[in-house]
């Protein structure tokens, strides 16, 4: 049996579900430190026991099981990008999207590229699955993360390049929401050793970032649920 999960700790304004190493959940810990917004965390442990994730008092704040989940005022948004550009919209500053609608495009394809291309494949369920029903062992999922984070990464370095964009970040000289996409998913290459050789100008971002307090009190490490 799983720990129960402690609701009672939600009594908040605003409360976020959240697992320390989810890169999804580190996205929008690092956007409510860019706003400066306080808010509660509500930990889910995504594999003890087999994951809190999978419980009913879970299931019923997010059906489909997966965290962030974002509470404000008894109104629950389930998606790390929705619950940013909601964020985004309540909050103006400081701003996480550019002002003109192409640039705010440009932006968005950075952080879907990110959120939709590069981290599903990394996700723990997928990994559960290629190891529970393809019988894949540890280190053909291993490989698997790594070939699809390496060729994912190496992409967004070179459309920046071809993009020619100057600034800190990813765009400009303050942190989008493609930044608090970026800097999760590095982490998790880092984690699994990607080879980065070939990723300069994201790692220059990603240090640019990580030079604020916003994404540093984000860090997996500095969460409540830390583990070692």
């Amino acid at each position: 049996m799983t720990d129960s999960i402690n609701l009672e700790a939600a009594d908040s304004d605003r409360v976020l579900y959240t697992y320390f190493r989810s890169s999804a959940a580190y996205r929008v810990r690092i956007a409510l430190n860019l706003k400066g917004l306080n808010y509660c965390a509500v930990p889910v442990h995504l594999v003890r026991g087999g994951g809190q994730q999978h419980q009913p008092e879970y299931r019923a704040v997010n059906p489909v099981g997966l965290v962030p989940s974002y509470r404000e005022n008894g109104r629950t948004i389930r998606q790390s990008l929705a619950i940013i550009e909601y964020l985004d919209e309540c909050h103006s500053e400081p701003p996480l999207l550019p002002d003109t609608p192409f640039a705010r495009a440009q932006v968005r394809e950075l952080a879907l590229s990110i959120a939709c291309e590069i981290h599903p494949l990394n996700n723990p369920r997928v990994l559960k699955y290629l190891e529970r029903e393809i019988h894949t062992d540890e280190a053909a999922r291993l490989a698997w993360m790594r070939h699809w984070m390496k060729v994912g990464l190496e992409g967004l370095e070179t459309l920046l390049a071809d993009r020619g964009s100057s600034g800190r970040f990813c765009h400009g000289d303050q942190p989008t929401i493609a930044d608090c996409c970026l800097v999760p998913q590095l982490f998790n290459a880092r984690r699994f050793e990607v080879d980065l050789s070939n990723c300069p100008r994201l790692l220059a971002i990603a240090a640019a970032c990580n030079a604020l307090a916003p994404f540093q009190d984000a860090h997996p490490s500095r969460q409540p649920d830390a583990e070692t």
